[in-house]
């Protein structure tokens, strides 16, 4: 967003000045001694100021800026030879104010140093040329105070601009900050939301009975905290299935380990919805193991869950331990391995 005047009105009267002076070149030529340079003068500042101000963008290309400096400094020493002096027609000084208006572009492109310059220059030439009454007749003042008027609006533009991107700035940063506070509530509600669904049949069931429960109840009690500590370990590997799922096998008396390191965040919802159905798929095959590991990959691997089911067999490990059995063909797998399995991050094709 940026404060300033409709392109169309600023170019228009920008136009019509530049034309203006273009018809008092013309009107001019019965003043002067040649009407060769006056020509060459019009010609090159039609060019700059066609150049200046229908050239596209806000600020004005360096080669156009050095363009309309060089025409500032070359028209009065074209067209100053073939004025006479003695005569007071302010026409065939046309240029003067030519110059003037040109630079007064310049400041309005953003090009405030060639404008200064090009002002600078033609003010003292006239005056080393015409003399120092020249500093009023000519139109010097004039120039001055439009360029110095301009520079001053341009200024005033920029600082509005720039409190304006401040003020835009600091209005998204609210609204970041009002999104993330809202997300955060959400996520509490919809996590007090889980976990009183979870939980609210079981403390039911404290309450009525006094705290007095069987062995069954109790287990089922740690089962419940386990798949609340899942919604906060292990969020983006949970869907319904899941949940069933992983409830069974507690149940059973296998261990279930969920742990999400977000790699998942980065995946489509189908994608998603693909590696759930999957994960769901990998635990009921792995009903006979007895500890069960369910891991996110990290971002950049081109596996999005790793699932490991073990089964601990006591008499085997105290065999491995004694190193009985190290020469029987059978010992080459790891029977203990009930399940090891990679989700692809994405299915190709």
């Amino acid at each position: 967003m940026r404060v300033s005047l409709p392109a169309g009105i600023a170019i228009g009267l920008a136009a019509l000045f530049s034309v203006f002076h273009l018809v008092l070149g013309v009107a001019s030529f019965p003043y002067v001694r040649d009407v060769g340079p006056v020509l060459a003068c019009m010609a090159l500042y039609a060019a700059a100021s066609a150049v200046a101000i229908f050239l596209p963008g806000r600020v004005l290309p360096v080669w156009a800026a050095c363009f309309s400096l060089a025409t500032a400094l070359v028209m009065p020493v074209i067209a100053a030879p073939v004025v006479d002096l003695s005569d007071k027609d302010d026409w065939a000084t046309w240029w003067v104010a030519a110059i003037g208006t040109l630079m007064v572009v310049l400041v309005v492109r953003g090009r405030r140093a060639f404008a200064w310059a090009g002002v600078g220059f033609v003010t003292l030439f006239v005056v080393a040329w015409a003399g120092p009454g020249a500093f009023g007749a000519l139109g010097l003042v004039g120039n001055l105070t439009w360029v110095a008027v301009a520079t001053g609006f341009a200024v005033a533009m920029d600082r509005a601009n720039r409190a304006t991107l401040d003020f835009v700035r600091a209005e998204q940063e609210t609204a970041d900050w009002q999104a993330a506070q809202d997300a955060h509530v959400f996520e509490r509600q919809f996590r007090l939301s889980q976990t009183t669904r979870m939980a609210l049949p079981m403390l039911q069931q404290v309450i009525e009975q006094g705290g007095e429960l069987t062995e069954e109840q109790r287990a089922e009690c740690l089962h419940l905290e386990q798949a609340i500590r899942d919604e906060i370990r292990g969020r983006s590997l949970l869907s319904d299935d899941v949940r069933d799922e992983v409830m069974r096998l507690r149940r059973r008396g296998a261990t279930v380990q969920l742990h999400d390191d977000g790699g998942l965040d980065d995946l489509e919802v189908d994608d998603l919805r693909r590696v759930h159905a999957q994960v769901a798929e990998a635990l009921r095959r792995a009903r006979e193991a007895d500890n069960v590991i369910v891991r996110t990959v990290a971002e950049g691997s081109g596996s999005a869950v790793t699932i490991v089911g073990l089964r601990l067999d006591t008499a085997a490990s105290e065999s491995a331990a004694l190193g009985a059995g190290l020469d029987d063909e059978d010992d080459d797998e790891d029977d203990s391995v009930v399940l090891w399995l990679e989700i692809p991050r994405h299915v190709t094709a």
